[in-house]
């Protein structure tokens, strides 16, 4: 996932992670005299008190605003990694290409992003990855009444994706010539309102969004897609600290059933090969 938004900055307070879903806080923080801090566990942060995380909005079910908070699966993971640092999770509203260099990273800005980001060579040039989280597939999503049943009958078809997306790319490198869209938002809008007749976008994207009846009743799954993307979380390159205390929550997520109850509450019905990716 990814998108090239110039919007500005913003900041916003994610929620708390479901009652009875929440790790127990093990480590406190304390204050380094400028504004960072380093918790019991040695993890330094860029504020004192908090665990501030990139992302790019809206990507649902990883991140949107609902109302008027930034709720999704991703953001209810970093919870649980603040939540054993013992300090709270804020999100900064930020263009994706500074995920790509690790920008906000390197300045400061943010001490780590979740943004349904695939794991790609590139990308770990600029950026330490966490272990993967997410089984990532591509789908085809079409109007029932298109008669599009897979992704070899769209050439020819008006087609579209997310700009700068793993979807995109694979389009462009099947011979597609896809319209661009900013958003995933915007992507499905162009499929409902007409616009292009199909699109490559990411699965679960698809999976939350058809969770809507009325999506359910007019759209449908042409093809599913495995692309071999595997979503992580980024840190700036050489801490490892922090890298290992997400690694660390999610696994812990895993082993007592909270991973599971997330994926069921923002994805959908729980699929172990997608939450179970081997390591990268």
């Amino acid at each position: 996932m990814n998108t090239l938004l110039g919007r500005r900055t913003r900041v916003l307070i994610a929620t708390t992670a479901t009652a009875g879903m929440v790790l127990l806080a093990a480590c406190t923080s304390t204050d380094d005299g400028d504004g960072g801090s380093t918790t019991a566990g040695g993890v330094e942060l860029v504020k004192a008190g908090q665990l501030t995380t990139c992302t790019h909005l809206p990507y649902p079910p990883f991140q949107s605003e609902i109302d008027g908070k930034v709720q999704g699966f991703d953001v209810a993971l970093i919870d649980l990694v603040a939540d054993d640092l013992g300090v709270k999770q804020e999100i900064l509203d930020t263009p994706f290409e500074n995920f790509k260099t690790g920008a906000f990273l390197n300045s400061g800005e943010c001490d780590l992003a979740a943004a349904g980001m695939t794991i790609t060579e590139e990308r770990k040039k600029n950026v330490d990855f966490s272990d993967p989280y997410f089984e990532a597939t591509q789908a085809v999503l079409v109007d029932k009444k298109s008669g599009i049943s897979s992704f070899a009958e769209l050439e020819g078809r008006k087609v579209g994706a997310q700009a700068q997306t793993t979807g995109e790319d694979y389009a462009k490198s099947k011979g597609l010539d896809p319209v661009s869209f900013e958003s995933s938002d915007a992507v499905l809008n162009g499929l409902r309102t007409g616009q292009v007749e199909a699109v490559v976008i990411d699965y679960p994207v698809v999976q939350g969004w058809l969770k809507d009846k009325a999506n359910a009743a007019a759209f449908e799954v042409a093809e599913q897609i495995n692309t071999g993307e595997q979503y992580g979380v980024t840190v700036k390159k050489g801490n490892d600290k922090l890298r290992e205390a997400v690694n660390k929550a999610i696994k812990d997520a895993k082993a007592d059933g909270t991973y599971k109850k997330l994926y069921e509450q923002w994805i959908g019905p729980y699929d172990e090969s997608a939450a179970s990716p081997a390591a990268s």
